[in-house]
């Protein structure tokens, strides 16, 4: 078991809860509060869209060791991180 890992994963279910449920937007950094048309769904999809399935993926590469494991990680962030911004791009900015 990784403890790093595990601690990473549990730091970003926090972060999703903040900015999923509580909506606090000022965690996400490096984006115009003005150009936002509706900060609740931006909250929403980047909290569940997300911090919540990197910090479930973090845990669960914790526990479970493999090949290539780093890679696998490194490509789930990308396309996670991809789609959200794809997303807020085509969606919520002005």
């Amino acid at each position: 078991m990784e403890i790093g890992l595990f601690v990473i994963g549990i730091c970003m279910l926090l972060v999703s809860y903040l900015v999923a449920i509580k909506k606090q937007t000022w965690l996400l950094s490096g984006f115009n509060e003005k150009n936002i048309r509706n900060k609740s769904l931006l909250g929403t999809v980047v909290g569940v869209g997300f911090f919540l399935p990197l910090g479930l993926i973090l845990i669960l590469h914790s526990f479970i060791e493999y090949a290539y494991e780093k890679t696998v990680l490194i490509s789930a962030m990308l396309v996670l991180l991809t789609s959200v911004y794809v997303f807020i791009n085509r969606k919520l900015l002005d």
